[in-house]
């Protein structure tokens, strides 16, 4: 069964939301940038709060590796995404500061993307359209991808059930396609989760 992680939470409610659901995992975005960030302190406030069953991961776009050390050490993130340029000189300083799970995001526009998400030391890779756009991206090249990854981009309740049953990712991701009018939505959510699961 694909695992889920629901991404982007960042009230009170969607915490709740999660405990309800059991995801496997859930991101907080600590992207500045980004309209879903969550500061350290608030992020910790709401993984007290969190099912302890439930892999926090956090979500960060170049960031200095010893920050994310830091909230690894406070255990308010157990796991990491990275979602900007980090290279494999970064992946291995980062591993230098922690034993956690790295997941290394890929804007997917070619084979040639497949091909450097395969390359990728990472524990994990994450398969996206890119800057959480809710698109998707063209899934006949994942045909050549030989490693486990999460698939994201453009996934919600009406398509992630056939995104599983067509390509058995090891984990779906999602995140504007669970909100509406920008937050997060405790029905689109129990119906991406029931839609991966009954698939």
């Amino acid at each position: 069964m694909s695992r889920i992680k629901l991404c982007g939470l960042r009230r009170a409610c969607d915490i709740e939301y999660a405990n309800e659901l059991k995801p496997e995992y859930v991101g907080f975005v600590f992207a500045r940038d980004s309209r879903r960030y969550v500061s350290s302190e608030h992020a910790e406030l709401l993984r007290k709060e969190l099912d302890s069953g439930i892999v926090p991961v956090g979500v960060f776009v170049d960031e200095d590796p010893g920050r994310i050390a830091a909230l690894l050490k406070r255990n308010v993130i157990a796991a990491v995404q990275l979602h900007g340029s980090e290279d494999e000189e970064y992946i291995n300083i980062l591993r230098s500061l922690t034993d956690c799970s790295i997941i290394k995001a890929f804007r997917i526009g070619s084979e040639a993307d497949i091909a450097a998400a395969g390359r990728c030391t990472a524990d994990f890779v994450l398969l996206d359209s890119g800057g959480g756009t809710g698109k998707s991206f063209d899934h006949s090249l994942i045909a050549n991808m030989h490693r486990n990854y999460f698939l994201a981009g453009g996934l919600g309740p009406d398509n992630v059930g056939e995104a599983v049953r067509t390509l058995a990712p090891y984990g779906v991701d999602a995140s504007s396609g669970l909100e509406t009018d920008g937050c997060k939505d405790r029905d689109k959510m129990t119906a991406f989760v029931r839609a991966v699961r009954e698939a």
